[in-house]
Formats: structure tokens, sequence, C-alpha cells
């Protein structure tokens, strides 16, 4: 039985925008551990779920599907937005 993981995609480090933010991605736990390759050295595995990632636009809809398809899954809650409020002026403190 696949086990899947919901989650709301994080902001990435190299943007500064919040787009593509407010989606929830369900990703399937990875069956078994990947292993180098003997030739080139990547690391691979025969599990096809690691390469299937669905975008749903909130949470009950990847939930729902998942109870849908039978599978199990874990939800991580969206993380806690804070704010760093600063002026300009306090670089030069």
């Amino acid at each position: 039985m696949p086990i899947a993981r919901i989650f709301q995609r994080p902001k990435n480090s190299m943007q500064s925008g919040r787009a593509r933010t407010d989606q929830w991605q369900l990703e399937f736990e990875p069956a078994e551990a990947k292993q180098p390759d003997p030739l080139t050295g990547w690391a691979g595995s025969g599990d096809t779920r690691d390469q299937i990632r669905l975008l749903f636009p909130t949470a009950e809809a990847a939930v729902a599907h998942c109870e849908r398809q039978g599978w199990d899954y874990n939800l991580v809650p969206a993380p806690e937005k804070k704010l760093k409020l600063q002026a300009y002026a306090d670089n030069f403190r």
C-alpha cells in the first residue's frame, strides 16, 4: 500500500515572490532505498512512484484524492509564516 505525503510547497530560497506556494503537493514515500549505479555512480531505484508529484489547490482536495484511491497518507501541516519587519535604516545602527 503506497503511503503519500501531503504538504504545502515551501518558498524556494532563490525566489523572492510567493508563486505556487499556495498549492499542496502529494508525493509518495520511497518504497526502497536508492542504490548507487556501479557504472555512473548515480543514485537510483526501481520505485517509479518517486517520480510522481501531484498538485492540488487545497489540502482537503489532496486528502479526498488519497481516500478515493485507497492510499494511506500523512498530512504535514502548513508552516507558520513569520514576518521579519525591519526598516532600511536599521542596517546603519
